[in-house]
């Protein structure tokens, strides 16, 4: 599909964005500045940037814990994010989530989940809620190639298709759960087969290609929007730093790395846009400049704010009935 200049502009900013906030992300975590883990999206900035570029407003994202740049494509704010990594009480989840649990779902983003897989039964039961109101709206749920070997995938996959939930089911093939290759724990050699087990339409998308998987996207919403129920994404990307921040990548040597960053997906997205005459350099660099001094606006932000005050350590914990039944 062709898009408009200010679309194809807005993805290749945001996919800068996201890079230069995990880059200082690091940067902070190494300072002591981020305690706890800290998973980085640096090298699949075209999957989440493709994929939610393509979903509707009432479209519903729920992903895993390597989650903060799909925050960003969720519309979540940079100084909110940075400041939730850092504990502070002007985060996005007021300091009590950090890394891995950040969420707004007055953007639809239903949040990154921590434990493996947990997420993928959230998703079933968001699209259900979703098929029995009657409201026009797809679940986008993420996950990892890891997260396809445990019981919630199953699980998950086999209701989604028993009751036609509206679901798009998207796997993130890094090629690794944590510092296992697939192959190494997969029975099947693509991801994307387990998902014919339960008779899920699937395809593989390129991952390092944002426009690639932007179309892709497109057709698989309208599909499960129509109502032919699920559908399945195994997009293909690579994770360029380790698991987390304390891997130290002992599992995969530099030639494998350095193959797949000559497949950067940022600088491919660059080459075609110049290419196309959609941007100039001078436009481009434009862009660059502004995310980075996004990023370091929102990382004094962070800095500046408070902790989150020992009360509210029991606030947020139940919901208030009443508010649900009005």
């Amino acid at each position: 599909m062709k898009l408009k200049q200010d679309k194809h502009l807005e993805m290749y900013f945001q996919m800068v964005l996201i890079r230069r906030m995990e880059e200082r992300a690091a940067e902070l975590y190494q300072k002591g500045e981020i305690g706890g883990f800290l998973h980085l999206y640096i090298g699949q900035e075209a999957v989440s940037t493709g994929l939610i570029s393509a979903r509707l407003p009432q479209d519903r994202v729920i992903t895993a814990y390597r989650d903060h740049g799909v925050a960003i494509n969720c519309g979540l704010p940079v100084n909110g994010l940075i400041a939730e990594l850092l504990g502070k009480a002007t985060g996005v989840s007021k300091g009590k989530g950090g890394s891995m649990h950040m969420a707004d779902t007055s953007r639809n983003f239903w949040g990154g989940h921590a434990i493996v897989g947990s997420h993928l039964p959230l998703a079933a039961g968001l699209a259900l809620g979703d098929q029995y109101a009657n409201r026009d709206a797809v679940t986008i749920c993420m996950f990892g190639d890891g997260a396809t070997n445990i019981g919630y995938f199953h699980e998950a996959l086999n209701l989604s298709k028993v009751w036609k939930l509206p679901v798009l089911w998207v796997c993130e093939n890094n090629r690794y759960g944590m510092g296992t290759i697939v192959e190494n724990a997969s029975a099947v050699s693509e991801i994307r087969q387990k998902a014919e087990g339960y008779a899920i339409p699937n395809e593989r998308v390129d991952g390092m290609d944002v426009l690639a998987v932007y179309d892709a996207s497109l057709k698989a919403l309208k599909r499960v929007r129509s109502g032919e129920g699920p559908y399945f994404m195994e997009i293909m990307t690579y994770r360029y730093r380790g698991h987390s921040m304390g891997d130290p990548e002992r599992y995969r040597d530099q030639a494998e790395i350095k193959k797949w960053q000559e497949q950067d997906p940022i600088g491919i997205y660059q080459a075609y846009l110049l290419d196309k005459k959609i941007a100039s350099q001078d436009e481009l660099t434009r862009l660059e400049k502004r995310a980075e001094q996004e990023v370091d606006t929102a990382v004094l932000f962070a800095q500046s704010s408070l902790y989150p005050a020992p009360e509210e350590l029991y606030k947020d914990i139940y919901v208030d009935q009443s508010s649900i039944n009005g």
